[in-house]
């Protein structure tokens, strides 16, 4: 079995936001949120080896590089922070529904196989950057005025050097 992981950013109308958000929240039942592992101690743990490459260069592909087991346990920790509980994946699914098909202007989809495309994101930028993002480990919907006021800190997170 193949998994593939998928992050979409695109543009949509507010009034598509906003029936969305209000549908997923009339479909929300009282269920309390669990929260994965020791989200805490796992974000000190990932601030101590953000400086240090969780990556070698691979002993029998010249030129290739193997993930170290610290790679594959910061992908355990995101992966475990995604919220996979049925209303969030029915507004996921009601999303993508909204995604044009033919990848039209406007619209940024990254695909990576057997990955997902947050967690290398998360790597590269860290995790002080990556909790200025809005949302929740990657998924975020926001309104027009949500990301005016969101943009800033956004950009911030995102400026490389």
């Amino acid at each position: 079995m193949s998994v593939t992981g998928v992050w979409v950013v695109g543009v949509m109308p507010d009034e598509k936001v906003w029936d969305l958000l209000r549908a997923a929240v009339q479909d929300l039942s009282p269920v309390p949120v669990s929260v994965p592992r020791d989200v805490s101690g796992e974000l000190d743990w990932w601030r101590g080896k953000a400086q240090e490459s969780m990556f070698s260069t691979s002993p029998t592909s010249p030129g290739s590089w193997s993930a170290d087991e610290d790679a594959f346990r910061l992908s355990a920790f995101l992966d475990a922070c995604r919220d996979d509980a049925e209303h969030v994946e029915a507004l996921r699914d009601a999303v993508m529904d909204q995604s044009p098909s033919d990848g039209e202007e406007g619209l940024f989809v990254a695909v990576a196989r057997k990955a997902s495309p947050f967690s290398a994101l998360a790597y590269a930028l860290g995790p002080d950057a990556v909790l200025r993002l809005p949302g929740w480990f990657g998924d975020f919907l926001l309104d027009a005025e949500q990301v005016r006021a969101q943009l800033p800190a956004a950009e911030e997170a995102l400026a490389l050097t």
